[in-house]
């Protein structure tokens, strides 16, 4: 009873700390601090001075078994949005600016 107990609350801490370096992220934060606390993205996208980093099938809220796609975008190397969901360019025939769409 007390091992199953032990079990569940390192489990629990864990996976509390797995999900911790998307908390760590915000407004203002630089690239290799993303870096730092993400790991190398899976892909990437660049426009202009905005650059979107594109970390793939990350957990949702601490869930294992819900996940998506988390984007940090930057603007001259530090961050200005970041969250779940996809990044597009705002309007391409006026400006480069790339927007975080969430998901739903």
């Amino acid at each position: 009873m007390i091992r199953g107990f032990l079990v569940a609350c390192l489990l629990l801490v864990l996976f509390g700390c797995a999900n911790q370096p998307i908390q760590d992220i915000h407004k203002g934060v630089s690239k290799p601090q993303v870096i730092d606390f993400l790991g190398n993205p899976d892909g990437s996208q660049r426009s202009g001075p905005y650059e979107a980093l594109l970390y793939t099938n990350r957990p949702i809220n601490g869930s294992s078994t819900e996940r998506a796609d988390y984007n940090v975008i930057l603007v001259e190397g530090y961050v200005v949005d970041y969250g779940y969901g996809y990044v597009r360019q705002r309007d391409p025939t006026v400006s480069n600016e790339l927007i975080l769409v969430p998901l739903k």
